[in-house]
């Protein structure tokens, strides 16, 4: 077929492949899994927040992140996923008086 570019090919290692004939089922399915968190289907759709937060501590979030070379959005949504799946603290926030 002319025009048409063609498929790529992925080529493995003898090594790779008896390795792979020497995986348990186990050790197959734990690949798998993270294979497809890897890259397993869409991305959620994401939605635009607007948050008040003080500047001095926006600029210190920004600076740090800076210099961890994360960006702070991307943090910010880290932090945000940590924190829903229990990996940070469970201090409950202050409630604002009124």
């Amino acid at each position: 077929m002319k025009g048409v570019p063609g498929k790529p090919v992925q080529y493995f290692s003898d090594e790779y492949l008896a390795r792979c004939r020497e995986m348990s089922p186990d050790e197959v399915l734990d690949f798998l899994e993270s294979f497809r968190l890897l890259h397993g289907g869409e991305r959620p759709a994401s939605r635009l927040i607007s948050l008040k937060v003080p500047q001095p501590l926006l600029d210190a979030f920004r600076r740090r992140c800076g210099l961890e070379g994360v960006r702070y959005q991307t943090q910010i949504k880290s932090l945000m996923s940590d924190w829903t799946r229990g990996a940070a603290s469970r201090r409950r926030p202050r409630r604002a008086a009124g």
